[in-house]
């Protein structure tokens, strides 16, 4: 099964498991899974790093690379069909890093992997 991870998910798989679901925990263990992480994920944590919002042990370059390379996680661009297909999805949520990753784990065919109540309003299938 093929799993986008939202950017929270990503972030706590690299340093703070605990706040994973154990559903959560045991897909992005399973080695039959592949794990995506979009360029959506790195913008957003490059932008918060940079305004103070998120504390991180390393530059973000530097921990999305080694978050990527330690647990195998594949790196997928923002895809001009994701962008797209915004103008399809009802006005459910307003952040727009994660209606992005909405519209890319609909056109791309995966699950996304988020805690996010207002997601599951939309027509895509998560995993938490």
């Amino acid at each position: 099964m093929k799993l986008l991870l939202d950017t929270c998910c990503f972030l706590w798989l690299i340093d703070q498991t605990k706040h994973l679901s154990e559903a959560a925990k045991t897909a992005l263990e399973d080695s039959s899974n592949e794990l995506v992480l979009s360029q959506v994920s790195s913008w957003e944590i490059q932008l918060k790093y940079q305004t103070g919002k998120l504390d991180l042990s390393f530059p973000p370059k530097e921990l999305i690379s080694r978050g990527l390379n330690c647990h195998g996680i594949d790196y997928s661009p923002i895809d001009d069909e994701a962008i797209w297909h915004l103008a399809k999805l009802p006005a459910h949520h307003r952040d727009p890093f994660d209606r992005l990753l909405i519209a890319s784990a609909l056109c791309g065919g995966m699950r996304l992997v988020t805690p996010d109540p207002l997601i599951h309003k939309y027509p895509v299938t998560v995993l938490w």
